[in-house]
């Protein structure tokens, strides 16, 4: 997997940029700019975002990897600024400061569900400003661009990824077992990312109360793969399991404390007989004829895609930054002391489903190359083909 897709980020919530580093991305695939930034702008949306949306208005330099719009092959650069960084320019400098600096920013006091205290254990700092800049979900705007990139290989290839919010704060949402463009057009212009304008409806009430309660509200969102081929991933490591891939991707991103696939821990409930989905041949379908009625596998089975729609879901905590702050203790004295008080959202369930999205994206573009890589797109698309030549002939019928 060392020669795979794979990406960097780098950059802090208060510094002056993000960076990232896609390596791996063949030689001709689009990059359009413009796609990247609608990705970001989706980002920065949804009912119970904080003033730091005021602020940002996110766009994606690319600086290196693509000409005339298209990819070179070579490793692809990403540059964000943060429009925030001129008010904190001194305070976040990586020069040293002068003698009679004195920080009105540093952070002493860790918070109660970030990662202020354990990152102190970790790195050393007693100014906790050092872990939590980094551990911001800031970092996301990085990722989203990234799978903005990916994204736009898969669409060659007529995949694409897409995502609603199935639950705030204990407000159920309906979703349909196989959600259509119409589905979508109802999430995307819904403020909280919902099909269900009467649970959205419900959803925006609890956040309002937790804003004036000054506390904060997490949720459950759902991401699709449409259009995945199957045997993307592999059952033989268990390193290149697909879904334990996308369950960490998705895992990885900040507050997100459980994902599931298909039906989850629904399983535990049901006999193997409600579990399992059935397969059929359709023979009037000639790129993949065997068919389920159910995915409750979430289309992947043995560590591999089966060729249904990947569906997953996350769980988010509540933004641990609460404005009526929780009994913490101060590192200066080891003294009982609120929690420390920064800048952040009420609800941030609507953005943390785009974040997932990219992250699904990068994972499939990832498990795809493996398979069906080379040095180009053309090089890519030829393999492709030759794999749908090859699956034909497991349903090719011989006769005596």
């Amino acid at each position: 997997m060392a020669d795979s897709l794979h990406f960097y980020t780098a950059g802090e919530s208060h510094g002056p940029r993000l960076l990232a580093i896609i390596e791996g991305l063949p030689a001709g695939v689009p990059v359009a700019t413009a796609f990247i930034d609608q990705q970001l702008r989706r980002r920065q949306s949804g009912y119970g975002r904080g003033a730091r949306m005021d602020i940002e208005h996110d766009q994606a330099a690319v600086v290196s990897g693509v000409r005339h719009g298209y990819s070179l092959g070579t490793p692809l650069g990403l540059v964000i600024e943060n429009r925030d960084w001129p008010n904190w320019e001194q305070e976040m400098s990586p020069q040293p400061p002068p003698e009679d600096f004195v920080s009105q920013r540093r952070v002493t006091t860790p918070r109660p569900g970030h990662a202020d205290l354990a990152g102190a254990a970790k790195f050393g700092h007693r100014d906790m400003r050092n872990v939590l800049e980094r551990a911001s979900a800031r970092e996301t705007a990085a990722r989203v661009a990234v799978g903005a990139v990916c994204q736009q290989l898969l669409a060659q290839f007529d995949m694409s990824i897409r995502s609603c919010v199935v639950n705030i704060g204990g407000i159920q949402a309906s979703a349909p077992a196989q959600p259509d463009e119409d589905f979508f057009a109802t999430v995307e212009a819904s403020e909280v990312r919902c099909g269900d304008p009467q649970a959205a409806a419900g959803m925006r009430e609890v956040i309002d109360k937790a804003r004036r309660d000054g506390d904060s509200l997490g949720g459950i969102f759902r991401v699709y793969g449409f259009a995945v081929p199957p045997g993307l991933g592999t059952m033989a490591t268990w390193q290149q399991r697909l879904d334990s891939r996308l369950a960490a991707a998705v895992m990885s991103i900040p507050a997100i404390k459980s994902v599931e696939i298909g039906l989850g821990r629904q399983v535990a409930n049901c006999p193997g007989s409600q579990v399992h989905d059935p397969i059929e041949f359709d023979g009037e379908r000639s790129a993949w004829p065997f068919v389920r009625p159910t995915n409750n596998a979430g289309g992947v089975e043995g560590g591999m895609s089966n060729g249904e729609d990947i569906v997953l879901s996350a769980a988010m905590k509540p933004i641990p930054t609460l404005t009526q702050s929780l009994p913490s203790v101060s590192l200066q004295n080891l003294q009982p002391t609120p929690a420390h008080a920064e800048r952040s959202d009420v609800c941030a369930v609507p953005a943390a489903a785009v974040v997932a999205e990219g992250m699904v994206a990068f994972v499939l573009a990832q498990a795809f190359l493996e398979k069906f890589g080379g040095d180009s797109l053309d090089d890519v698309r030829a393999a492709y083909q030759a794999y749908g030549t090859r699956l034909r002939r497991l349903w090719t019928v011989e006769e005596d």
